[in-house]
């Protein structure tokens, strides 16, 4: 059984081609922006930084879903936040980055960032 995967084309020229990008790339470069904010643990379903490097980027996406229609992305994240922090102020910097980050690597407009809180860390 295979799994179909989405790409999406950004960009169009008659002499040069045209580029592509796939979901799962948006859903690593969410994953990615919003564990650079402090106070966000990891994402919520994800493994240790550990063994991210041992079994690969793909990993990263996890926790995230990405919806993208015409030029426009629309982001869920499934966060473990760190104890001690403010929620709603790190919520919005995440927010921030991840919609930043998309549309600087892409070029794809992000409509929204949702964020789902599903544990807080102790440690």
């Amino acid at each position: 059984m295979s799994e179909e995967k989405n790409s999406y084309s950004i960009h169009e020229e008659l002499n040069m081609g045209e580029v592509q990008i796939a979901d799962e790339v948006v859903a690593i470069i969410a994953g990615l922006a919003a564990t650079e904010v402090e106070g966000v643990a990891s994402m919520a379903g994800n493994i240790t930084n550990e063994l991210v490097g041992k079994l690969g980027m793909k990993n990263l996406s996890r926790g995230v879903k990405v919806a993208v229609s015409e030029n426009e992305v629309t982001v869920e994240l499934s966060l473990n936040m760190a104890y001690g922090y403010s929620i709603p102020k790190t919520s919005a910097k995440v927010q921030e980055r991840v919609k930043s980050a998309i549309e600087n690597m892409t070029g794809l407009s992000v409509s929204e960032v949702n964020i789902h809180i599903a544990g807080v860390d102790m440690k």
